[in-house]
């Protein structure tokens, strides 16, 4: 696999192995701006909207019709985020796509170090390439510093495999790993996936590499839209560490074989 060149006039040339993949659930119009930026640093980009009542669709597929490096794919109900992700997998591989960088479609993901994340998997394709995040000193506290338990819960899930940060979902994944896991159980399908992903992908023996990416909070006033809901989705993740401990009990022999075998 080869990286796209850039057209004369700047356009990224499409790729045949690796595209963007955007799950979107009611973001507003901050999403013509992430697409938008998107597009012009890679080709294709798909965007998953995800049952979304904001508005915002009959615009995106307007945007896609005169766009053929652009698809967007409708659900017809808001089903999570990891479920939205997975739809994309499915459609990527049936065209035969092998990796996708994933990111969100509120603004806070960089659009411009998408061409980094794809080089760094063209010259490791068997890993996943993790955003590791760089908060502006405007970050929410709250947010930068209860991302560091569920971090902690990955490092002991995995036994240290090198996870940078469980949460951030700007990301690149092999596609096929990623979507039997995914099809191998029910969870990983709303704000669980970005975490249990990573850590399902390294019990399956997916390296990681992390790169710093920053990652920006937007205020209401510049279109910042949160679906993050502090008693249900902490709940969440509490659950779906529950379960992560218990597979790692199980897995924890092989685990303890492979570092000792990487040492």
């Amino acid at each position: 696999m080869t990286l796209p060149p850039d057209t004369a006039e700047g356009a990224p040339q499409p790729s045949s192995s690796h595209l963007v993949l955007i799950p979107s659930y009611n973001p507003g119009p901050a999403v013509y701006r992430t697409v938008r930026a998107a597009r012009a640093a890679w080709a294709p980009v798909w965007l998953v909207v995800d049952g979304s009542d904001d508005g915002t669709t009959p615009r995106l597929l307007e945007m896609a019709g005169s766009d053929p490096q652009l698809r967007v794919i409708v659900l017809p109900r808001n089903q999570g985020k990891g479920a939205a992700v997975l739809a994309g997998l499915e459609a990527a591989q049936a065209a035969g796509f092998s990796h996708a960088l994933t990111m969100d479609s509120d603004g806070q993901h960089p659009a411009e170090c998408i061409g980094a994340f794809m080089q760094a998997s063209l010259r490791h394709p068997d890993a996943m390439i993790l955003g590791r995040p760089v908060f502006a000193d405007d970050a929410p506290q709250l947010r930068v510093q209860g991302r560091k338990i569920s971090n902690a819960w990955a490092r002991l899930e995995t036994l240290g495999a090198g996870i940078g940060d469980s949460l951030y979902g700007f990301r690149v994944y092999p596609i096929a790993p990623l979507r039997s896991l995914m099809r191998g159980q029910r969870w990983m399908r709303r704000f669980d996936f970005d975490p249990e992903a990573v850590v399902r992908l390294s019990w399956a023996g997916v390296a990681a590499i992390n790169l710093p990416a920053p990652v920006r909070y937007l205020r209401g006033d510049e279109g910042g839209v949160s679906h993050f809901r502090y008693l249900r989705d902490n709940t969440l993740l509490t659950w779906m560490h529950l379960r992560l401990m218990l597979g790692f009990a199980l897995r924890l022999p092989r685990l303890a074989w492979r570092r000792l075998r990487g040492r």
